[in-house]
C-alpha cells in the first residue's frame, strides 16, 4: 500500500443495510468507510423520512439515489462499494452507470436468489412478520457475527439493538425484503461490468456464502475473489482496519495501472497491512475442506 495522502485519494462510496451498531452512544466498532477515502456513504434504508414511510421503493429507486449522491463528487474517478443488499445496489449500479466508476467492490452480496437464500428470504420476511423488529434483529446475529466478536458484547446487545430500531424500522425492513417480490437475477448482465473489480466474501459466510461470489467472480472479467479468514456476513463490522486496508490498497492499484483482476481467487491476511495469499492451485476454493479441482 503506498503512502499517497488520504485527502488526494479518490472517492470511495459505500452502499450498505444500516449497521453502525453504538452502544452507550459510542461506535462498537469503528466504520471501515471513515478515515480512508473521501468517502460518501448511502444507507439502503428503504424508507422515506416520516413517521411512516411509503412502501414499496424498488431497487431502482435505491440505484436512483445513489447516482444522485455520486453526481455530487465531480468528474474524477469513483470506486464503488457495497455490503449485502449494498452490494447487490452497487452491482445494479455498475450494470447501468459503469462508465462512472473507476472500481467496483461487492461484498458478501449475490447476484441471484439460489434456493437457500430465497428460503432464508422467506423465513426472515416471515419472522418480521409474526415476531417484529427485535426478531429480525435477534436472529441474524449468530449468522452474521463470530463467538470472539459477540462473546465480549452480549452484556451490550440489547441496548444496541433499542438504538437500531430508530433507523431499522419495520417500514423499511419491510420494504427492503418486498423490494425482492419481483426480482430478476441479474447474472445475465455481469458482462457488461467491465471496471476493475475486487469481489469480497468472509470464509465463514453463512448468508451470502462463496458460490454466490462465484457467479460474479466468472461472469465479471475483470475481477478477483477475495476471501476474508475467519470471517463471517458482517466482516467490514468485525474487520473494519483489514477492510479498509484492502479497499485503499485496491484503489491505489486500480489508479496505477497494476490492478489486474484475471478472474483470480486470494485469501486476505489476518491484519491489515500484510499481503495477500494467492488460493493454493490445484484445490477448489468452493469447498471447506482442501479438496482437489474436478478435472474439466
Amino acid at each position: 500500500m503506498s503512502s499517497t495522502d488520504r485527502r488526494t485519494r479518490p472517492p470511495m462510496c459505500s452502499s450498505t443495510v444500516s449497521r453502525n451498531i453504538r452502544s452507550s452512544g459510542e461506535p462498537i466498532a469503528t466504520p471501515w468507510w471513515r478515515g480512508t477515502f473521501g468517502s460518501r456513504h448511502s444507507t439502503c434504508s428503504a424508507g422515506a423520512v416520516s413517521d411512516k414511510p411509503a412502501l414499496f421503493i424498488s431497487q431502482d429507486d435505491h440505484v436512483a439515489v445513489l447516482h444522485r449522491l455520486i453526481g455530487e463528487l465531480g468528474n474524477g474517478p469513483v470506486f464503488l462499494s457495497g455490503i449485502s443488499f449494498g452490494g447487490l445496489i452497487a452491482l445494479h449500479y455498475a450494470i447501468e452507470y459503469r462508465r462512472r466508476l473507476s472500481g467496483l467492490v461487492p461484498m458478501s452480496c449475490f447476484a441471484e436468489l439460489s434456493p437457500q437464500l430465497l428460503l432464508l428470504g422467506n423465513a426472515l420476511r416471515m419472522g418480521l412478520i409474526l415476531g417484529g423488529t427485535g426478531y429480525l434483529q435477534d436472529l441474524p446475529l449468530p449468522m452474521n457475527l463470530s463467538d470472539q466478536w459477540l462473546k465480549p458484547l452480549l452484556d451490550k446487545l440489547d441496548s444496541v439493538k433499542r438504538q437500531r430500531w430508530l433507523v431499522n424500522d419495520l417500514y423499511a425492513l419491510q420494504n427492503l425484503m418486498e423490494s425482492f417480490l419481483d426480482f430478476k437475477p441479474l447474472t445475465p448482465q455481469l458482462s457488461s461490468i467491465t471496471v476493475p473489480t475486487m469481489i469480497v466474501n468472509g470464509e465463514f459466510d453463512f448468508l451470502t456464502p462463496r458460490a454466490l461470489h462465484e457467479t460474479l467472480r466468472v461472469h465479471i472479467s475483470n475481477s478477483s475473489l477475495v476471501i476474508i479468514p475467519r470471517a463471517y456476513h458482517a466482516f467490514t463490522l468485525e474487520k473494519a482496519a483489514l477492510t479498509a486496508d484492502l479497499l485503499a490498497r485496491f484503489a491505489e492499484d486500480v489508479l496505477a495501472g497494476r490492478w489486474q483482476g484475471n478472474r483470480a481467487v486470494w485469501i486476505a491476511p489476518e491484519d491489515a497491512g500484510r499481503a495477500l495469499t494467492p488460493f493454493p492451485a490445484g484445490y477448489d476454493h468452493l469447498r471447506a475442506i482442501p479438496v482437489p479441482e474436478a478435472p474439466e
